[in-house]
């Protein structure tokens, strides 16, 4: 056996017929634009985002067979960093051309944020060079369903859910030498910058040290209180620690305060996820004393 350098995703270690049940794809699977739009929103709406293991005292693991085991072989989901190291070796299994980025998370912000956000940058194999190539990122939780093709200014519309790519121009950290991205979401007020990206190859290991800061330090706002998502074309389910909203594609919001006794069952019925009982009740005691350190 070869020794593994850290190039490529893995996709020959993948379960492939099992993440295919996971996300309810039956159809082709030839590497084109349209079977990567159809894997995209199966994954997308099936596996939820979530940061729960944080909560649960365990660190995530980027390896593989760790992914696989929880976002495909357990009702669970995760985040960014999850989501796309399990879709990269999906598409590498299929064929697919992969590069890894990642992005800067800033949902309007203007000050300068770590680039702790995993994205792909996708070709289907023989695509010709001067096509656009497709921007991928079933980990964000909010979308989008499918691909954006990656054109200065190009608008896509989605079951109702607004997405814009165009090149960095409010974004005053970029240097002449960089190329740089904003991805634009269209919410009820408007367009808003949600992330920003530069095409700078990344790898695993790159992955892993992100990855890291995300879980362990402190100052990462997912170390902080539970945080899941579910997207499908009619809602966005975001549960931020006892606050559950649902957000429709036209900007509504239905908003509800949960007690933490009643987190496992949502997270269950609204989310699919579904903890074993002592997770469910260390879940709750995160929540009963972070509550009581906030009076």
């Amino acid at each position: 056996m070869s020794e593994d350098l850290g190039y490529g995703w893995q996709g020959d270690l993948l379960d492939l017929p099992a993440y295919l049940k996971r996300i309810g794809h039956d159809g082709d699977l030839a590497p084109t634009g349209d079977t990567l739009r159809a894997l995209h929103r199966a994954h997308t709406t099936s596996i939820p985002f979530e940061n729960l293991e944080i909560m649960l005292g365990r660190p995530i693991d980027l390896s593989l067979d760790a992914v696989q085991a929880k976002l495909v072989g357990r009702s669970r989901g995760g985040y960014c960093y999850e989501h796309n190291r399990l879709f990269a070796a999906v598409l590498e299994r299929l064929g697919y051309e992969i590069v890894a980025l990642t992005g800067r998370v800033t949902l309007g912000a203007r000050k300068l944020l770590p680039a702790t956000h995993a994205l792909l940058h996708v070709r289907p194999p023989g695509q010709p060079r001067d096509e656009p190539a497709w921007l991928c990122d079933v980990g964000f939780g909010a979308g989008p369903l499918e691909p954006l093709r990656i054109r200065d200014g190009e608008e896509a519309d989605q079951d109702g859910w607004g997405f814009r790519l165009q090149k960095g121009r409010t974004v005053t950290a970029w240097t002449p030498s960089t190329v740089g991205w904003e991805l634009h979401q269209r919410g009820e007020g408007g367009w808003i910058q949600r992330h920003t990206f530069a095409m700078n190859e990344q790898f695993r290991v790159d992955y892993e040290v992100g990855n890291y800061f995300v879980w362990a330090n402190p100052h990462s706002p997912f170390a902080t209180r539970p945080f899941t998502q579910k997207f499908t074309p009619d809602a966005l389910r975001v549960l931020d620690g006892t606050k559950l909203t649902v957000t429709r594609p036209d900007g509504s919001t239905e908003p509800r305060t949960l007690t933490p006794e009643q987190l496992p069952e949502t997270l269950a019925d609204d989310f699919g996820i579904v903890l074993e009982d002592a997770e469910a009740s260390r879940l709750i005691d995160f929540e009963r004393d972070r509550a009581a350190s906030q009076n």
